[in-house]
């Protein structure tokens, strides 16, 4: 069982930046693929980034690419997400996920852990 706790969000103006933060409880941590989706009024869940147990692999959106970067400490139980040079459209609510493996990273459905999601709007 992993819990997940995401912070960092909040309001900023377009072109700024925020970091987000997903504390995981749990002694398997370092075993977990770790994925960031993201979830705007009225659409669909989509997917922003994941990383791979060990760190060694990254996946982005096309969306967010050159923009974001997510990375993890299995250290301290945490994944990170570096948002740079936001935009209005990257106003949503964001969600940290685990799961074990790295096929259909990009699919939500595979994820078996969730957090309660924090709120990023980018005002422009």
């Amino acid at each position: 069982q992993v819990q997940l706790v995401e912070s960092g969000g909040g309001l900023v103006q377009a072109g700024g930046s925020l970091r987000l933060s997903c504390a995981a409880s749990g002694r398997t941590f370092s075993s977990y693929t770790m994925g960031w989706f993201r979830q705007a009024p009225g659409k669909e869940r989509e997917f922003v980034a994941a990383i791979s147990s060990s760190g060694g692999s990254t996946a982005c959106a096309d969306s967010v690419k050159g923009r974001f970067t997510i990375s993890r400490d299995n250290a301290k139980n945490t994944v990170y997400l570096q948002m740079n040079s936001l935009k209005p459209a990257d106003t949503a609510v964001y969600y940290c996920a685990a799961r074990l493996g790295w096929k259909y990273i990009g699919e939500w459905d595979h994820y078996d852990y969730w957090g309660q999601g924090t709120q990023v709007t980018v005002s422009s």
